[in-house]
């Protein structure tokens, strides 16, 4: 049977809506295509829920007419048709997937078990889709619920850049038009590498877990759960962190034998990482040019040999990595290969800086500090959120910039809660600081050691930036971040 015109212009606005961005600010335009739908706006967990109603009357309607099946319905209609059947099946379902996603993060990296997908995926085959695919599309469910979970909940936010960035991170994971990744790149994602760009402390690791916890995770009937737990999908790797002499062992693994201390076999972040999983390489553009071009193999080839073996091991994840360079910096840089930095562009994404949030939103000062709260106390408190939010008002100048982030706002709340106030990265004690470190050069008490690091650290604390500071004192970034100290970061 074919549906009616009028079934049919439903049917294929709903598609529009459901295949689209949750996040695109033009979403309302879109849903103007339902009139008999109003309020259906995008709830903070079930993004066009509220069409569930209109969608599943009409299917009752038709059902009543024998339509109730994908080959019920003629060629021309059946896309239109099977996609209202799996908007209805996954709305039905969208309470268990969440349940399920509070359960794996208390469970770990062990995949918790998923009762209610054998249901729906009977229901799916009942409906008329093949096993295969049915149990696919219960998959493409999860991973749109971790999706939505991950980037509107880690990622707070109602500035115009905050959207941008939940926009941007969608469609890293399905594209613009979900349609586009169920035909075609479901099970292609591993080509389209991620770069995420932003000052240190805005959150970047943040954004790159949103990406890396959300990638299509195959459903297995057999042991009625899902085949990896997402907590074990995303493998966060500082690069910075390890010396030039370790770096390519930690990333590639070696065997045994393969230098000095290599008494036994060591299985490299690559090697570890899940097939449906992430690896997110921060400081990427701190790492040599050896490195860079082991890299760049390792994303052209999919394949990387152990330090010490010419046994190839094919990798199957994605690869985020990040910088608080700007592109044209890491362009300008005669340490970074142009092909490796064009290999890793698939997709750039952007986080943006506190201060930027808050001068586009300054609510979102006071939404963040919420956040913080809950998390240190274990519950949301507004009387601490308004005592807190009055004394960083009070403390600090107005359009305070924040170089520290949202990693300097952490510490600021914390800061507030145990002495009352907090005077600020760049006020406060500075003049006392140099008053004490140019005493202590008259004394001669200050090791050249020491010099450097305090220098370093009165200039991290007025730049802001590694790169501000090296290039102030002609150092090696790597050089002044050691100095400065982890706590700084």
């Amino acid at each position: 049977m074919q549906l009616s015109p009028d079934d049919r212009r439903f049917f294929a606005a709903v598609a529009e809506i459901i295949f689209s961005n949750p996040f695109d600010d033009a979403r309302a335009e879109v849903r103007a295509l339902i009139p008999d739908a109003p309020g259906t706006g995008v709830g903070r967990k079930h993004p066009f829920a509220a069409l569930l109603p209109p969608v599943e009357a009409r299917l009752s309607a038709l059902a009543a007419d024998g339509i109730r099946v994908v080959h019920d319905v003629a060629s021309r209609d059946r896309d239109l048709f099977s996609h209202a059947l799996l908007f209805r099946a996954y709305q039905r379902s969208a309470e268990h997937f969440d349940r399920l996603i509070i359960e794996q993060l208390a469970a770990g990296d062990e995949p918790a078990a998923a009762p209610f997908a054998q249901a729906l995926l009977d229901e799916l085959s009942a409906c008329g889709f093949a096993r295969d695919d049915a149990g696919r599309y219960v998959a493409l469910f999860y991973q749109i619920r971790r999706a939505y979970y991950f980037i509107a909940d880690s990622l707070l936010g109602d500035s115009p850049a905050m959207r941008r960035l939940r926009h941007a991170l969608w469609n890293n994971v399905f594209t613009s038009d979900v349609r586009t990744y169920v035909n075609h790149l479901w099970n292609r994602m591993e080509d389209f590498s991620t770069l995420v760009l932003g000052e240190t402390g805005t959150g970047k690791t943040a954004a790159a877990a949103a990406i890396g916890r959300s990638g299509l995770i195959p459903y297995d009937e057999r042991r009625g759960r899902f085949a990896a737990s997402f907590t074990s999908t995303f493998v966060a790797a500082n690069l910075s962190q390890y010396p030039e002499s370790l770096i390519e062992s930690e990333l590639f693994g070696h065997r045994k034998g393969a230098f000095t201390g290599a008494i036994d076999n060591h299985r490299g972040l690559f090697e570890r990482l899940s097939n449906y999983g992430a690896l997110f390489l921060d400081e990427i553009g701190e790492v040599s040019v050896p490195i860079q071009i082991k890299l760049l193999n390792v994303l052209e080839q999919r394949r990387f040999s152990p330090v010490g073996s010419h046994e190839p091991v094919r990798f199957d994840g994605r690869v985020i990595a990040a910088t608080n360079r700007s592109l044209s910096q890491l362009r300008e840089s005669n340490a970074f290969r142009d092909d490796f930095l064009y290999r890793l562009c698939s997709d750039v994404i952007e986080v943006p800086p506190l201060r930027k949030r808050i001068e586009e939103h300054p609510a979102e000062l006071e939404q963040l500090v919420s956040l913080i709260i809950a998390r240190a106390t274990g519950e949301a408190s507004p009387p601490l959120t308004d005592r807190v939010v009055t004394s960083l008002e009070a403390s600090l100048p107005d359009a305070y910039p924040w170089p520290g982030n949202v990693r300097e706002l952490e510490q600021a709340v914390r800061r507030v809660l145990l002495n009352g106030r907090y005077d600020g990265a760049t006020a406060g004690n500075d003049e006392d600081a140099e008053d004490a470190l140019a005493q202590a050069l008259r004394e001669g008490r200050v090791t050249a050691t020491e010099l450097t690091s305090r220098y370093c650290r009165m200039l991290y604390a007025q730049l802001g930036s590694y790169e501000q500071v090296a290039r102030r004192i002609d150092l090696d970034r790597r050089t002044v971040k050691k100095y400065i100290g982890r706590e700084s970061d």
